[in-house]
């Protein structure tokens, strides 16, 4: 017991000792950051405070975050800086303030501005000399904090932008930022090299400005004026305009359906156009592009055929160069393409007989269609262009409708040429047709012309000296436009009117023009039974109103 009380003792003397130590003072003060310098990106930077007693730490500077604001006694705080905004460095400071003795301590803080910089993340791009349309593009992620134009070298018109946007409302900091781009195919045989550069749009000076290098690989060549060269030719061609069927290229060509091969047989044969196309038809396809370049070889061509595009009413199309190196055709169709133009340099084709330029989207005649630039042009299909379909004109919001709906009135030089076939029907031409009345230009029927055929030309045209329209127009078609006013003598009286069938292709008209004049003619003919009275020589069929 005794052994007890004593052990009860030394633990009481013990405890009384230690109660009676004083706690050591801690003097209020920072440990070795005296200071913060923090780069542009901003980042965490920590502080070790001294104290014995409570404090708080602050600032006045939003872009300067503490943790923790406060405490009791020495810890460890995180001073977390901001990404910088701007390129100029920016100042603060953290204060840190003894609550009992009022004493404060500072931290100045500095932080350096971003440099300007246009960084591209993948410097080289490699693409192919062809693809279809949709897959020609590729995109080019930059950092960069400054707004940048995308500058391509004039020799390089292979390659495009499309718009893109850099967002700097928050300050020039570093951001990523997305350029899309575009490319043509090639058609040569070598690789092409465009270095794009990205200017500031202020001016500034750049500490980092990348070059994007954009290699396109050549183009394979393909062997000019020789049967291998048309085959590869039609296969490009098929293939750019993805046309809805394709040749099995492991038959002769003599078995591709559309293709005709020269041979003997053929009028204008020369030993050198033996087992070369003739003629080739695309139907059926579906291209956002001009014709494809590949049809420049086919240089033993007399006829090329193409008709089709897939939503033809939405595009916006022109020929393209390559079809006008075609000297030696002699019969073209492109229908239902999308186009609104046709290059100047059709006129190259001096031996164009026959023209089909129908199902398109022509807001004007084109101008290049003169008989100076096709003295040999016997055909002019120009129907159907009506883009949308719209029964009042004046009543029409929408002026992209096609169908010469710029023409300020009729076409008469087209009337003029001189024609075998004429075909202008399902269009928007409006207006009154041309009398020709008071043009000297236009010749009249004379004593010779009936003389030379006075079994079957009516006196009537010399003597009321009709004018000599169209003298060989075989076809002529002009209806469902938007014309009106009277029908003049000289399509009233001409020599081949019954051959027009012209209740069904020519008197026939419907809907309102723009000004809201009702369409059709006020001196239509009930029947041709005048007609028949002049031209006894012809026989009157049993149904002359033929609809």
């Amino acid at each position: 017991m005794k052994r007890v009380n004593r052990y009860i003792v030394a633990a009481a003397v013990s405890l009384l000792a230690v109660a009676c130590v004083q706690p050591e003072n801690v003097e209020f003060s920072l440990g070795d950051c005296k200071e913060i310098n923090a780069v542009a990106v901003g980042g965490t930077h920590r502080v070790r405070i001294a104290a014995d007693q409570e404090w708080i730490a602050s600032t006045d500077n939003t872009w300067i975050t503490i943790s923790p604001a406060n405490g009791r006694g020495s810890t460890e705080c995180k001073v977390v800086i901001d990404s910088a905004l701007n390129a100029e460095g920016r100042t603060g400071q953290v204060l840190i303030q003894n609550l009992t003795t009022l004493e404060e301590l500072t931290i100045p803080v500095t932080q350096e501005g971003f440099d300007y910089t246009i960084e591209v993340e993948e410097p080289e791009v490699k693409v192919a000399n062809y693809d279809l349309q949709h897959n020609r593009k590729f995109d080019v992620t930059l950092t960069t904090n400054v707004d940048f134009d995308v500058e391509i070298p004039a020799g390089a018109r292979w390659l495009g932008n499309k718009r893109y946007e850099v967002k700097l409302t928050r300050g020039i900091r570093p951001r990523k930022v997305k350029v899309e781009f575009e490319w043509d195919i090639n058609t040569i045989p070598e690789e092409r090299v465009a270095e794009v550069k990205f200017v500031p749009k202020g001016g500034e000076t750049l500490a980092r400005q990348d070059v994007l290098k954009v290699v396109q690989e050549s183009a394979a060549p393909i062997e000019e004026n020789t049967r291998k060269g048309d085959s590869v030719a039609l296969v490009g061609i098929q293939r750019s305009l993805q046309t809805l069927s394709s040749w099995d290229v492991s038959l002769p060509m003599e078995r591709w359906t559309g293709v005709v091969l020269w041979n003997e047989r053929h009028n204008g044969y020369t030993p050198d156009k033996k087992g070369r196309v003739k003629s080739a038809e695309f139907y059926i396809y579906n291209t956002n592009e001009p014709l494809p370049f590949q049809v420049k070889y086919l240089t033993a061509a007399e006829e090329l055929s193409f008709f089709g595009n897939s939503n033809t009413f939405m595009k916006d199309l022109e020929l393209g160069d390559e079809i006008t190196e075609l000297t030696q055709l002699k019969r073209l169709t492109v229908g239902a393409h999308g186009l609104v133009d046709v290059n100047p340099k059709l006129a190259n084709l001096k031996n164009l007989e026959y023209l089909d330029l129908g199902s398109n989207n022509f807001a004007k005649v084109p101008e290049v269609l003169t008989p100076e630039n096709f003295p040999k042009l016997r055909t002019l299909i120009l129907n159907a262009n009506q883009r949308n379909s719209v029964y009042d004109l004046s009543n029409s919001v929408d002026r992209n409708v096609g169908g010469f709906i710029e023409e300020e009135k009729f076409p008469e030089h087209l009337l003029m040429w001189g024609l075998d076939t004429l075909n202008l029907s399902v269009n928007y031409l409006q207006g009154h047709l041309p009398t020709f009345e008071d043009d000297d230009t236009v010749p009249v029927y004379t004593e010779e012309d009936w003389e030379r055929s006075r079994d079957t030309l009516p006196r009537k045209l010399v003597d009321e000296r009709i004018k000599k329209v169209m003298p060989h127009t075989k076809f002529f078609s002009i209806n469902f436009n938007r014309l009106s006013g009277s029908l003049p003598d000289w399509l009233l009286y001409h020599p081949m009117l019954d051959h027009w069938i012209p209740y069904s292709l020519v008197f026939q008209q419907e809907g309102r023009a723009t000004d809201g004049t009702q369409a059709g003619f006020d001196n239509e003919p009930v029947s041709l039974d005048y007609y028949y009275e002049l031209y006894t020589s012809k026989n009157k069929p049993q149904m002359e109103d033929m609809e």
